[in-house]
């Protein structure tokens, strides 16, 4: 069983995503939307879009462990900012490039869209995903 990350020609190809991505696994996880809160709900970064998205995506590697998956199992997902400009772009990108350790979340066939606000006063991002899994 294998994933397949697809480009096609004819689209834009950006590090860190994934035009297309193709598995023929067979059990699928969805995970919730992640914000930037640890485990005592107390929010992580106020303020701080870089900080919010590198918890984010750490809870997201976190959820993904507890169904059994890991964060290159992931092959889809749905990034939502507050606010979303260049700044704020920039910065939850960067955020992204060291979530895992250091280290960037792994590409897969992502949305990034810009909202007004979320669900809890002083998210600044959330994330939610699946994965496929054999």
């Amino acid at each position: 069983m294998s994933t397949e990350h697809i480009q096609p020609e004819g689209l834009f190809d950006l590090p860190g995503f994934s035009q297309v991505v193709k598995s023929d696994r067979s059990t699928s996880i969805h995970i919730a939307g992640q914000g930037a809160f640890d485990k005592d709900m107390q929010l992580i970064g106020a303020g701080d879009y870089q900080a919010q998205a590198t918890q984010a995506f750490n809870n997201l590697a976190i959820a993904l462990e507890a169904a059994g998956a890991k964060p290159e199992d992931v092959v889809s997902s749905v990034m939502y900012v507050v606010d979303l400009n260049s700044d704020s772009t920039a910065a939850f990108i960067a955020g992204m490039g060291q979530a895992l350790n250091g280290k960037g979340f792994p590409n897969n066939a992502s949305s990034l869209i810009g909202v007004q606000s979320l669900a809890m006063e002083g998210m600044l991002v959330e994330i939610s995903a699946v994965a496929m899994i054999d």
